[in-house]
């Protein structure tokens, strides 16, 4: 059977997406891992279905490329934002997104034909327990905390922003990401998998940033990882509170608010292009 995709990426962090409103899909663990192979299939970071949601506008499942289900996508969620409203389930430029780590709400901006450009996207409060990460650090706050990973010292930050982010802020450049991020990745620090973030400050409210997240290895963007190292800066003295702090990863860059009672990332949402898969 033939079904239409939909490839779409928020500043390079690729997904491919399937409408799924009225026509659910089954097995999407295999098929995540069968689409993502960008050498004999479509290529992508994973999957992700456009849903019905009983509590908002639209529900949003995610799968990385190794086929396990995520709880939460930053630029992701702002691709899902922009499919619902071009294929008008959604009106206006207001949306709520049901996911797994709770309902977001998204604000759009659009260009002169009405289609979705970019969105804010309100990601709710970080959590910061080491115990709720999770990992196996506990603490109400794990700020610059001393850990060995294969057979290293690093100083890490954890946040949680729906998935486990293990902040660590060394030059980018000079990490050995494929390694060090697996290493992170199976660490038994973290019973869930973790993704990892390395950091470089380049000047207050700006930061620079490489990030290997679990299921699907280096990628060029991670909008729930912008968010989790805007935290970690405030929580490290690098950045302020309820300043927008401009992001830069490998595939451009977001601008993310750290407030009082939440986090706020804005960044592109595009359509790449439209084709049928044999499913």
């Amino acid at each position: 059977m033939l079904r239409k995709f939909y490839k779409m990426h928020g500043i390079g962090n690729d997904y491919i997406y399937f409408d799924c409103m009225s026509e659910p899909l089954e097995n999407v663990e295999e098929l995540a891992v069968r689409l993502s192979d960008r050498h004999f299939s479509i290529g992508g970071d994973g999957v992700i279905l456009l849903c019905p949601s009983t509590v908002a506008d639209c529900r949003m499942r995610m799968f990385n490329a190794d086929g396990s289900e995520g709880k939460m996508c930053g630029n992701g969620i702002r691709c899902v934002g922009k499919l619902a409203h071009d294929l008008g389930y959604v009106k206006g430029n207001i949306c709520s997104i049901e996911t797994l780590s709770g309902i977001k709400k998204l604000a759009f901006t659009l260009d002169w034909q009405g289609r979705v450009t970019s969105a804010k996207v309100d990601m709710g409060a970080p959590v910061l327990d080491g115990e709720k990460i999770p990992s196996a650090i506990m603490g109400e706050r794990v700020v610059n905390h001393p850990v060995e990973i294969g057979g290293r010292e690093y100083f890490v930050t954890l946040v949680s922003m729906g998935n486990p982010h293990c902040v660590v802020f060394s030059d980018p450049d000079k990490i050995d990401i494929e390694n060090t991020g697996k290493l992170f990745e199976f660490s038994p620090l973290f019973p869930e998998r973790v993704n990892t973030e390395f950091v470089q400050v380049v000047a207050r409210n700006e930061l620079k940033m490489r990030v290997w997240e679990r299921g699907s290895g280096e990628t060029l963007a991670c909008g729930t990882g912008a968010c989790a190292v805007t935290v970690a800066a405030v929580l490290n003295g690098y950045a302020d509170k309820d300043v927008p702090v401009r992001v830069h990863l490998k595939g451009g860059d977001l601008i993310v608010t750290y407030t009082d009672g939440a986090v706020f990332m804005e960044g592109g949402a595009e359509l790449a292009f439209t084709g049928e898969v044999e499913i």
